[in-house]
């Protein structure tokens, strides 16, 4: 554990992204907002460790801190209960104050994740302003795990990214979940199937 955190050194700064234009990794602003960024999850990863949530896991996925894996156990009474999938987050710069960017790496049919595996949920969305998300800095990365797990037992039906989930979730849960498995991949098929 301590080997872990000791990679995560605040003062580390990484390579900037092409959405920071002409801004310097060294720049006083950068980081600092990298330092916060950082700060932040080292925080949020230290409150995982020592707290764990039963079914959530997530940890950084190599040397760069803003880059997550995670896994999520289906919820029992649902059509996903005992499987795992696998979740990618990445932090912008501005986290806490904007949300990560989560994807499914597992395929799954639900009515709100598309075949790309991006999420529709509304706290994966800044809010404020005209925008209808509901993004707050409050929010940490266990509580989005915990969002996305509850999603999978009560999707947002009026709200798909995937028609034919929405509406085979309403009209047949026999079927519905014969697409759930035949979608499915284990994490270990996923690794050997990458090899």
């Amino acid at each position: 554990m301590a080997n872990r955190l000791d990679t995560m050194n605040p003062t580390m700064t990484s390579t900037p992204s092409t959405s920071q234009g002409a801004k310097s990794a060294g720049s006083p602003a950068r980081s600092a907002a990298s330092g916060k960024v950082i700060k932040r999850l080292q925080s949020e990863l230290m409150a995982m460790m020592t707290s764990p949530t039963p079914g959530l896991s997530a940890f950084p996925a190599g040397s760069d801190i803003t880059k997550w894996n995670a896994t999520i156990t289906g919820p029992t009474d649902t059509p996903y209960a005992g499987l795992t999938f696998k979740l990618t987050f990445s932090y912008p710069s501005s986290y806490p104050f904007a949300p990560p960017v989560v994807l499914f790496k597992t395929p799954i049919y639900h009515p709100n994740v598309d075949m790309a595996g991006r999420i529709c949920l509304d706290i994966l969305k800044e809010g404020g302003g005209d925008s209808e998300g509901a993004w707050s800095a409050v929010l940490n990365t266990n509580s989005v795990l915990l969002s996305i797990q509850s999603l999978l037992g009560e999707p947002n039906n009026a709200s798909p990214l995937n028609g034919e989930a929405a509406l085979l979730w309403d009209r047949d849960q026999v079927e519905y979940k014969k697409k759930v498995v035949a979608r499915h991949q284990e994490p270990a098929e996923m690794d050997a199937d990458a090899a």
